[in-house]
């Protein structure tokens, strides 16, 4: 069987933690920053995990990024 390609927009966006989780940037912080609350700022600046909904899309994106 041919080897499984990986989608590269998903390896850009997504990777996975030690634990197994995958991480994800949040939306938001680009531009039109004035308007919007430190606090939400604050918050789209950190990592966040993937849903768990989504979770099977994102593998199916990366094959290689989960062994087990």
């Amino acid at each position: 069987m041919p080897k499984m390609k990986t989608k590269s927009a998903a390896a850009k966006r997504f990777s996975m933690t030690g634990s197994g989780k995958f991480k994800r940037r949040r939306m938001n912080l680009r531009h039109i920053l004035e308007k919007k609350p430190n606090k939400v700022k604050k918050r789209n600046g950190k990592a966040d995990l993937v849903h768990a909904s989504d979770v099977k899309s994102v593998k199916s994106m990366l094959p290689y990024a989960a062994k087990n």
